[in-house]
């Protein structure tokens, strides 16, 4: 269950450390990674990072970077000076991503590029000025942060199998929006469950809700881990 624990990301997606504490708390060793995002960031979240790496404990800071190259090269610089194991950008343009390189430099920091976030759909592109398919945009960019040296990407596993294709296998791939069957999708657009992402190729699951809000985020945790194992069990090849 280990390695199937380490490949579950919680999101801390709460307004206060004092409540991100309390839920670590609850969660206790049924968990090998945190998510810091930009809520709790914003709220003392970078010193718990901090804290947690200081405890052994796995951290992905969540901040989805994007500005000119000096700015992200510098904020990269800093989440690795916390010991953070992630960190998110977005995989728009080159300029961005090889600025975050830069700003990592020697350090064991795992850059991830943001592909397309789980909650937009087609039309939500077209908003924007992009008359791509999502899963065109999404092996583009894999492919833009696999060229700039990223350890991977963060993309919905709807579009892991492409990207597992496209990219290789030692290309990390992080796939948010998970629902176990049957769960309520709330503001996500492409969803799975842990079971499809992992077969499609993901490496890690970033999972919030269904653990945070369950009324017993442990139990929560350990059952989708649970799910992660038997996956990866079906990945395995039988002995002779």
């Amino acid at each position: 269950m280990t390695a199937a624990k380490n490949r579950l990301i919680v999101a801390l997606d709460v307004p206060s450390v004092e409540e991100a504490r309390g839920l670590i708390d609850r969660l206790g060793d049924s968990v090998g990674v945190y998510k810091i995002g930009l809520e709790l960031l914003f709220a003392g979240g970078l010193a718990l990072a901090g804290e947690l790496v200081d405890r052994g404990a796995h951290v992905f800071i969540d901040a989805k970077l994007l500005d000119i190259e000096a700015t992200v090269e510098r904020a990269t610089a800093a989440v690795a000076a916390t010991g953070a194991h992630f960190l998110t950008v977005h995989a728009v343009d080159r300029k961005t991503l090889d600025a975050a390189m830069r700003g990592r430099g020697e350090s064991g920091l795992k850059l991830l590029g943001v592909t397309v976030l789980t909650n937009l759909g087609a039309a939500d592109l077209v908003q924007q000025g992009i008359d791509h398919a999502p899963a065109e945009l999404v092996l583009h960019r894999a492919m833009l942060a696999n060229e700039a040296g990223f350890d991977g990407v963060v993309a919905s596993g709807q579009e892991a199998a492409a990207i597992r294709e496209a990219e290789g296998d030692e290309f990390l791939i992080v796939t948010p929006g998970i629902r176990p069957e049957g769960g309520a999708s709330h503001d996500q657009a492409r969803i799975v469950t842990p079971a499809i992402a992992i077969a499609a190729g993901a490496n890690y699951l970033v999972v919030g809700r269904p653990i945070t809000a369950a009324p017993d985020p442990r139990a929560a945790a350990i059952a989708i881990s649970e799910e992660i194992a038997w996956a990866l069990a079906r990945q395995t090849p039988a002995g002779p």
